[in-house]
Order: structure tokens, then C-alpha cells, then sequence
């Protein structure tokens, strides 16, 4: 059993504190892992592997944190009309909407290349 010194679990200014890395609980980083950085160009491809013909659209290298990110993907599934998921920071479209969202990732700022065939 690992010897701890204790710590502070509540501060009457910020709420709950994590006792791990001792930030409030909504800015803790000890349970998320962090993302490898990428080349900072965001992929857009389809695949169809392991879905029984089915595609979806994969995004990745989107240069967001998970909050941020989950935010983002409810807007891009709103704008194609359709469902989707986060996998691992890669954010999955149901069907091939490519042409669709290279515009919108582009107005972001980031640079944006289709991948794939």
C-alpha cells in the first residue's frame, strides 16, 4: 500500500479536488490519458472494414482535448445528418461524407487532407 500524505478533497473556492495531482476535479488530468501528438494535419477517410459493407467516415489528428472534441463531433454529426462515435480520438461519421466535412474542418483553420481512397 503506497503511503500517502493526504491532501485537500475540498476547497471552498474551487469544489472537489482530486487527491491525486490535487487540481479541482473538472480540470484533473490523472485517469485521462493523454493523446500522442500528431504532424497536425487532420485525415479524412472511409472505411468500410469490419462493418459488413457499411461505411463510416473516419476524422483523425483533430488537435482537441476530449471534451472538446465529443463537443465538436455532435456538431459534425448534426451537419451531415447522421450518427456517429468517438473511438480513441478518432472521430467516427456514419457514411461517406467526405466532401462534406473537408470544407468544415478547413474553416476551423487546420489543414485538412483526404486519405485513402
Amino acid at each position: 500500500m503506497k503511503n500517502r500524505s493526504g491532501g485537500l478533497v475540498y476547497s471552498t473556492e474551487q469544489g472537489k479536488m482530486c487527491p491525486e495531482c490535487r487540481n479541482p476535479v473538472d480540470q484533473c488530468t490523472c485517469g485521462q490519458p493523454s493523446r500522442p501528438a500528431g504532424d497536425g494535419v487532420v485525415r479524412v477517410s472511409r472505411e468500410t472494414k469490419g462493418r459488413k459493407g457499411k461505411g463510416v467516415t473516419l476524422i483523425t489528428g483533430i488537435p482537441l482535448d476530449d471534451k472538446e472534441l465529443k463537443a465538436f463531433a455532435k456538431v459534425l454529426k448534426a451537419k451531415c445528418g447522421t450518427g456517429g462515435t468517438i473511438k480513441d480520438g478518432v472521430v467516427e461519421i456514419q457514411g461517406d461524407h467526405r466532401d462534406l466535412l473537408v470544407p468544415l474542418l478547413q474553416q476551423k483553420g487546420w489543414t485538412v487532407k483526404k486519405a485513402g481512397g
